[in-house]
């Protein structure tokens, strides 16, 4: 047998080897073979991409189910009196209505604008700093935050224990009565990751069932114009209007809130805030993390003439000319930016209690 032969030999037993071994393990248990849940299956718009799901925390219908009834819940909070659902509201794409800061239970403001709660699978991180980094882990912010909901988990976990009806759910979902954190975690972000929008007038113009005004397409091609909107840089023109990354976008001379800065200690982070998703930003006044700007026309204004050079700006405002847009043109990107609002997702009997 010459070497050739021997190598072939060695190369097929070892595969030989490796289907044996591969027959031989167990298969993964799905929720439905662990526990017979129904899985839950993603209604995704073509608009957007597929959306990953961790395995660690697969979707179900009972999951989803919890996860919805613990976000309506003001169980959650210190007093009992505040749910997720209070500072992020269906009508204004799970933002908080028109106020600058959500009012805690305590009635004491928070010093950031309340993000909408808008196709949260598709991010990175979370919160305007990234300071969470899933899906999962942002859950218990707000509950633990003493200007929000003011709640310590262990509170929480005595409450939901002695509940009549949570531990019995929470069995069912996760096989155990003795309710723990990460199963708040698991089933919260199981319901937000349904929350989904993309089927607004840009879809629907993609998708050939509409068309666009004069005034909406022109502000479309201003907004990925580099030479005078430059929106699609940051906010990536379709799917998620966002890369979600962070950004300096020269809010302040001199930084007031350190933002991505205060998570990553780094200075050349300080005051980046995360890019959020234009879809429905027409519904989610005020804008920018501390909700400065009361209306669009004051946003597009601050990227067309208002920015300030801070030493970390980020290079595409810092390579801008400014004054580049005249009133026609701020007012045809409002137009276009308008074409993101989803009514069908606003109205969507599903996301209510």
């Amino acid at each position: 047998m010459n070497k050739l032969h021997k190598l072939s030999l060695a190369i097929l037993l070892s595969l030989v080897f490796i289907v044996f071994l591969i027959g031989c393990k167990k298969e993964t248990p799905t929720p439905e073979t662990v526990a017979g849940l129904t899985p839950y299956v993603l209604q995704i718009p073509k608009s957007l991409p597929p959306m990953v799901i961790p395995a660690s925390n697969p979707m179900t219908e009972e999951g989803v189910a919890l996860g919805k009834q613990l976000f309506f819940d003001p169980i959650l909070s210190g007093d009992n009196t505040m749910a997720c659902a209070n500072c992020h509201k269906q009508s204004f794409a799970f933002s908080d209505s028109t106020i600058q800061f959500s009012i805690g239970i305590d009635k004491l403001p928070g010093t950031r604008n309340a993000m909408p709660l808008v196709n949260l699978g598709y991010q990175k991180q979370f919160f305007w700093d990234g300071g969470a980094a899933d899906l999962e882990s942002q859950v218990i912010g707000p509950i633990q935050n003493p200007v929000e909901m003011h709640e310590n988990l262990n509170n929480v976990l005595a409450e939901l224990n002695a509940h009549p009806t949570y531990p019995a759910l929470f069995k069912k979902v996760f096989g155990s009565d003795k309710i723990g954190t990460a199963m708040i975690m698991k089933a919260i972000a199981q319901y937000e990751r349904t929350i989904i929008s993309g089927n607004s007038k840009y879809d629907q113009v993609k998708a050939g069932t509409a068309s666009f005004t004069p005034q909406e397409q022109r502000g479309m091609n201003w907004y990925v114009d580099m030479k005078k909107g430059d929106c699609a840089h940051c906010h990536v023109l379709g799917s998620t209007f966002s890369d979600f990354e962070y950004r300096n976008t020269g809010l302040d001379s001199l930084t007031v809130d350190k933002g991505r800065g205060r998570i990553t200690l780094n200075p050349t982070d300080d005051g980046k805030f995360k890019t959020p998703s234009l879809r429905n930003i027409a519904l989610t006044a005020p804008y920018m993390h501390d909700g400065r700007f009361k209306t669009l026309e004051e946003c597009i204004q601050h990227y067309n003439v208002g920015f300030k050079y801070t030493a970390n700006l980020d290079p595409n405002l810092d390579n801008i000319k400014k004054g580049r847009l005249n009133p026609a043109d701020v007012q045809d990107i409002i137009a276009f930016l308008n074409t993101l609002t989803d009514t069908e997702f606003i109205s969507n009997p599903k996301f209510k209690k």
